[in-house]
């Protein structure tokens, strides 16, 4: 049983929005007082996911449970699903419009950074299906 668990709603398409969740969880983290690095990779992991979501699958949820020895962030969506999961890990592969592209968004980094910043990384992908990636960090202690 998680000890916590949080739920945020990613708006698809909303560019303006992405990264409030992962700035909430990050504020959630700093008053437990949990280690620097561990705030830091848990942010960057979701702040990734949230921008994937946005640019690639309308949207969709992710949940996070905190438990006393782990952090673990599921994102899930109903998007088109990843063709080629090993070609979408590749740093700088990226399916981004040009649209989002122009907007700073889009440079294939996002998969990449999220296994570099987890320590546990699972994708499950169904094509016209949608997407779930769960993510795992271990707290340990300093």
């Amino acid at each position: 049983m998680p000890s916590i668990h949080y739920q945020y709603t990613v708006d698809g398409e909303d560019f303006t929005m992405a990264g409030e969740a992962s700035s909430a969880l990050k504020q959630t983290l700093k008053l437990m007082n949990l280690d620097a690095d561990i705030i830091r990779r848990c942010a960057i992991a979701m702040y990734e996911g949230e921008i994937n979501m946005v640019i690639h699958a309308n949207g969709g949820v992710i949940d996070v449970d905190i438990f006393p020895d782990k952090i673990v962030m599921v994102l899930t969506d109903h998007g088109p699903g990843i063709p080629d999961v090993a070609l979408a890990m590749q740093e700088g592969y990226s399916t981004a419009s040009e649209e989002v592209l122009n907007l700073g968004f889009g440079a294939g980094m996002g998969l990449p950074n999220m296994k570099r910043s987890s320590d546990e990384m699972n994708i499950d992908t169904t094509i016209g299906v949608g997407t779930t990636v769960t993510m795992t960090i271990y707290i340990r202690n300093v």
